[in-house]
């Protein structure tokens, strides 16, 4: 028989892990400090039972059998017979300790006390218990019956045990568990700070807005949603907030440091779609996308360096007719197109001796199929932009046209995410199999870090990182040992010792 599960707080999160335990078979006991919003929320899980009973997804006697696990405890004093006690309450280390120390109070001496805090350290909520050993992180994401992961996180005196029960737990309501020490974001908020921070620097740079950020990483790199979108999304004074405290108890630590960009979007109130406007403006709910320049109609002709894009390149420029020169010294070749990986223009231009007015480059990172991204140097002349630009759109692809920076949008970005995933294996914070299943199920990226990094090849993106950090300087782009050294092993990303 299963043991009953006492849930604290009866806000979303509350809510959510009431509905999933409610499916999984477990007796559930809701508690809230206002009465009213326990019941309310009793009655909403009630409500999205009787949805799935009108689509025809769950019979009418399994919702009454659902609905009949699920009780209401007017203290938490009533909780005394639970087998773990899930509390998802404010997020303030006071107030969740002030909590257990409640709990400690009624339960078993074998009740599992679990938090589902998302940046407190479970080490902090867990010492003024007087038993540490059975208290643990257990984090689940919004919404949590469709969010199929949840972090199992042990504190520095957790016993095994607890940590085990919460893991069968989890996998019995059908959810994957990953488990991640107890460190700064724990596992997925920690890997998901690459994609918001460097999304970011890009904007802070000058390379592009936040619109051609998104698009080329939604377009260029596959994801769902950019970084801007999903800063709105999630709200700005959320993120900005797990930035910040990510960033100081990493001791600051210069991979992850919030933006300049985030204070003043904060003080104006701009948090996302909640307040009707952060990065984009959403009328009537919906979002405003930001019109793309139109496709210039210029023909010129064009030298293609050599590079992983020379044979698309050259074919391209055949099939929209633009005439080719054999070499960048052809006075006929107004346009000189380069394909690089972790250099800008101007370092490539200095270093092949070419001219800076007159070239530009295309990454060559993203599958050339939605979006292709063009890049000038400070001297790039206009007519030459818009040459390239109309000639990377002659076959109906859109284009993104960016200012200089070493590794482009999409390298950089991709470089950060597989960087971060790869710091996290070094810590021990995770498995290399937890890390990349805990992203693409609790970030929703199209692929896990070490996985993109085996994809695009550790030692490309050694050299990408490498490329970033000479060119400005900027320890944040310290490649990590697991990278490192796997990259100088010729070995995968995922791979440790038998």
């Amino acid at each position: 028989m299963s043991e009953i599960i006492g849930v604290i707080g009866a806000g979303v999160m509350g809510r959510g892990i009431v509905q999933l335990f409610a499916y999984s078979g477990h007796d559930i006991l809701l508690f809230d400090a206002n009465a009213a919003a326990a019941g309310e929320a009793r009655t909403f899980v009630c409500g999205m039972l009787d949805r799935q009973v009108a689509k025809g997804t769950l019979t009418a006697d399994a919702r009454d059998a659902m609905a009949g696990r699920i009780g209401v405890a007017a203290s938490v004093a009533d909780l005394a017979g639970c087998g773990i006690v899930v509390e998802a309450i404010v997020e303030r280390l006071d107030a969740k300790q002030g909590l257990f120390a409640e709990l400690e109070a009624v339960v078993a001496p074998d009740c599992i006390l679990a938090s589902n805090t998302s940046s407190l350290l479970i080490s902090a909520i867990a010492a003024r218990c007087r038993h540490p050993e059975r208290v643990a992180g257990l984090h689940f994401f919004n919404p949590v019956p469709l969010m199929k992961i949840a972090e199992v996180i042990p504190g520095i005196r957790t016993d095994p045990a607890v940590a085990d029960r919460l893991r069968a737990l989890v996998e019995g309501a059908g959810h994957r568990a990953v488990a991640a020490t107890d460190q700064p974001g724990f596992l997925i908020n920690h890997a998901g700070r690459a994609l918001y921070t460097e999304g970011l620097r890009l904007v802070e740079e000058g390379v592009t807005d936040f619109a051609g950020v998104d698009r080329i990483v939604r377009e260029g790199l596959g994801f769902r949603m950019g970084p801007f979108e999903l800063l709105d999304l999630t709200g700005l004074d959320v993120s900005g907030s797990v930035m910040q405290s990510i960033y100081d108890q990493f001791q600051q630590d210069p991979r992850y440091r919030p933006s300049a960009l985030v204070p003043p979007r904060l003080a104006a109130g701009l948090f996302g779609r909640k307040t009707g406007q952060g990065f984009y403006a959403y009328p009537d709910g919906a979002k405003a996308e930001p019109a793309e320049p139109p496709v210039p109609d210029v023909r010129r002709t064009v030298w293609v360096g050599d590079g992983d894009r020379h044979v698309e390149l050259i074919a391209l420029c055949a099939a929209a007719g633009f005439a080719t020169a054999a070499s960048p010294d052809d006075a006929s070749a107004p346009v000189l197109i380069l394909s690089l990986w972790g250099e800008d223009v101007s370092t490539a231009a200095v270093r092949l001796g070419l001219d800076p007015e007159r070239t530009v480059a295309v990454d060559p990172l993203p599958d050339f199929v939605a979006r292709r991204t063009l890049m000038r140097s400070p001297l790039t002349l206009s007519d030459v932009t818009a040459a390239a630009h109309a000639l990377l759109a002659s076959d109906g692809r859109k284009v993104t046209v960016i200012a200089d920076s070493p590794g482009f949008v999409a390298q950089r970005i991709a470089a950060m995410i597989v960087n971060t995933g790869c710091e996290i294996a070094q810590r021990g914070i995770a498995t290399p199999a937890d890390i990349d299943a805990a992203v693409r199920l609790g970030l929703g990226y199209p692929i896990g870090p070490l996985a993109l990094g085996d994809r695009i090849g550790a030692r490309r993106v050694l050299a990408i990182l490498a490329g970033v950090q000479a060119a400005t300087g900027d320890p944040r782009y310290r490649p990590s040992l697991w990278l490192r050294r796997r990259a100088g092993l010729g070995v995968s990303l995922t791979r440790v010792a038998a």
